[in-house]
């Protein structure tokens, strides 16, 4: 959508009842290509008072502070969006976005440890989803979790780092989470180890399709989910065990625990589905 339509609607149509916004760029579209603007942002959330999530796909916001963004919002979704270094800076105004529960960053190719380490500003942050951020290092990802302890839900998809170095993060640092989601990728029985005993934890998705040598068997994973005394949901997606021995060991040995094994949904590459 161009901005000049953007700014119609808002003079027209929308209004308090407004909830919820997805909104579309023209990052691809070359360098006279229309942007979004901080003026348009700011409209929005003073034209739209009850907007509580907001989420944006192929934008370049490298020119458009985040202190633009509606203060309403408790979700922001970032998807293969520019962003500048500035954005998210822990040395940025710490009002910024108060209500801020939920944030999702996935493909931000300039997202990076200090944009990591800048979330624990957020102090009502309880769900944090970082998808292909391959700039984030294990040292800034441990750093970071140290500060957001009450994070309540971590996923971690599509990312360089192993599954091994990320359980490890999460079981020193996040002993209150009740949703972790994470691929595969160098995941090892012992490093799935890690999360025996985690005291809150209520859901478990292991995402493929990378399977390494390593990957713990079917009855490991029991083995290691028997000791999470509130775990009900296990996912395994795109592992290729659908319909396999490998399922029925897991919902055999997991009775207590809805087990779900399915293959990896196909993505859309286009931004509105």
């Amino acid at each position: 959508m161009r901005p000049k339509v953007m700014w119609h609607l808002l003079r027209r149509y929308m209004a308090s009842r407004l909830h919820s916004l997805r909104m579309g760029g023209y990052l691809f579209s070359g360098s006279q290509a229309p942007q979004l603007s901080p003026a348009l942002l700011k409209a929005l959330g003073q034209k739209c008072p009850n907007l509580k999530r907001l989420c944006l796909h192929v934008a370049d916001l490298s020119m458009v502070p985040i202190t633009s963004l509606p203060c309403t919002l408790r979700t922001l979704e970032l998807h293969s969006c520019e962003i500048s270094m500035a954005w998210l800076l822990k040395e940025q105004d710490p009002t910024v976005l108060p209500l801020l529960e939920c944030i999702v960053l996935d493909r931000v190719p300039a997202f990076r440890d200090e944009h990591l380490q800048g979330l624990t500003r957020f102090r009502a942050l309880r769900s944090l989803v970082l998808g292909g951020t391959y700039r984030v290092t294990q040292t800034g990802l441990d750093t970071s979790l140290q500060e957001l302890s009450y994070l309540q839900r971590f996923e971690m998809l599509g990312c360089t780092l192993s599954a091994d170095s990320t359980l490890l993060a999460i079981s020193r640092h996040l002993r209150g989470v009740r949703k972790i989601r994470l691929t595969v990728g160098g995941l090892s029985a012992p490093g799935l180890a890690v999360l025996e005993g985690m005291p809150a934890l209520e859901s478990l998705c292991l995402q493929g399709p990378l399977i390494t040598p390593e990957m713990p068997t079917p009855a490991e994973i029991v083995s290691s989910c028997l000791t999470m005394p509130k775990l009900r949901v296990l996912e395994l997606q795109g592992l290729g065990w659908e319909g396999q021995e490998a399922e029925r060991i897991l919902c055999k040995g997991l009775p207590h625990c809805m087990v779900i094994v399915r293959a990896c949904p196909k993505e859309s590459m286009d931004w509105w589905m």
